[in-house]
């Protein structure tokens, strides 16, 4: 839960409560800022790649257990000093650092991820998987209000992000102990394993890689949005928090769902109630409607990345960090569309709330098709209609 919290409530979502503070002090323009959030982006998406097609090289020379502990490690220092790094005054270099930060939170997801439901597996405790998703809301309530109090004082976004990459430091500190031990090969025997259907797979692969587009523009943009809408607000620095709280208390209502419970139904679930998040802020821009938006958003979060694993994990047990991997950077993609698509409609509107309006659809849109891709490949797997030739 610390790991994911330092790499993932910090390391990426930090820049979301920054920006404001970083457009005020005129270090960059919101369409400078659309390519700087890509950059962490892409950087998410090549960590991915790293994890689905090349683990062999740290199960050769390391061990496989072993390895994802180092790689986490490696991942928390690597978030430390890049935030850090932020606080430079080198606009020049900051879409580089964005973009490692990126590469290194994608490492210590997927691999804090599939450590730890492995271990949980071995334990016979599967229904605490929900604990470690509470890390990112966790981080993103944290830095959320830390950026508030950071407005309040009039303090700059260089000294956000030095505060911020002290906080990250603490976070690895914290939990740099327990990051110790190989997953043990018994960690498999609690998941009675599918046979592995590639048509199946790539359903889920482009379902979850929807994810990342439908919500990215919301988490990336909500506080700018915001300050669109409703200029001058006193409440407008607590909707990220909000975000934040939901993400968490969705991570903790997961470990209250029956583990038979069909995880592509749920799934179907989360996205319609993410797409209602995404749009609610522009049917009703209000302070009510943008806390509502943000808790429709923030609580299907982190359950739509656990029953995404977990299935995962059901039809791919042996082999679920490749996996894992492999779903995320789908997702990665689509987090690296998101600010692009927004970057070219802000060029292309007369106003920047149209461009966003505009951005906002298509996401809604794209949560809408996943939707659907679940529910066919729940029909075809109760059918049998997907092959199960490798």
């Amino acid at each position: 839960m610390l790991a994911l919290a330092a790499a993932m409530g910090i390391g990426r979502f930090a820049f979301t409560p920054l920006l404001p503070m970083m457009l005020h002090d005129g270090v960059i323009a919101l369409p400078q800022a659309s390519w700087l959030a890509t950059a962490n982006y892409l950087g998410y998406w090549l960590g991915a790649i790293a994890c689905a097609f090349q683990p062999w090289l740290w199960a050769r020379f390391v061990g496989k257990g072993l390895a994802m502990t180092v790689v986490i490690r490696v991942g928390l220092v690597a978030t430390v000093v890049l935030t850090l790094a932020m606080a430079l005054p080198w606009p020049q270099g900051w879409a580089a650092m964005r973009l490692l930060a990126g590469v290194a939170s994608a490492l210590v997801f997927v691999y804090t991820s599939s450590w730890c439901l492995a271990r949980l597996a071995a334990l016979g405790a599967p229904r605490l998987a929900g604990l470690i998703y509470v890390g990112p809301g966790l981080g993103i309530v944290v830095s959320g209000l830390s950026a508030t109090a950071m407005v309040a004082g009039q303090l700059t976004a260089a000294t956000g992000w030095a505060l911020f990459g002290v906080l990250a430091l603490v976070l690895t500190g914290a939990v740099w102990r327990q990051l110790q031990g190989p997953v043990s090969s018994a960690a498999v025997a609690h998941v009675a394993p599918t046979p592995a259907r590639w048509g199946g797979m790539a359903l889920l692969v482009g379902a979850y890689g929807l994810a990342g587009f439908g919500y990215i523009i919301s988490a990336t943009f909500l506080p700018v949005i915001a300050r669109q809408v409703l200029p001058g607000s006193i409440w407008l620095d607590l909707f990220w928090p909000i975000f934040g709280l939901a993400v968490a208390l969705g991570a903790l209502l997961t470990m209250r769902v029956p583990p038979h419970w069909d995880r592509r139904h749920l799934l179907m679930v989360c996205y319609v109630l993410q797409g209602a998040g995404v749009m609610v802020g522009m049917w009703w821009p209000t302070l009510a409607g943008f806390a509502l938006g943000s808790l429709l958003l923030g609580l299907p979060f982190t359950a739509i990345t656990l029953f995404a694993m977990q299935e995962v994990r059901r039809v791919r047990p042996a082999d679920a960090s490749v996996f894992i991997g492999l779903l995320t950077a789908a997702y990665g993609l689509g987090q690296i569309a998101g600010p692009a698509l927004v970057a070219w409609l802000l060029a292309r509107n007369a106003t920047p709330q149209a461009g966003f309006d505009a951005s906002l659809q298509v996401a809604a849109a794209a949560l809408l098709v996943g939707t659907v891709l679940y529910a066919v490949l729940a029909r075809v797997e109760t059918n049998g209609s997907i092959s199960n030739k490798p």
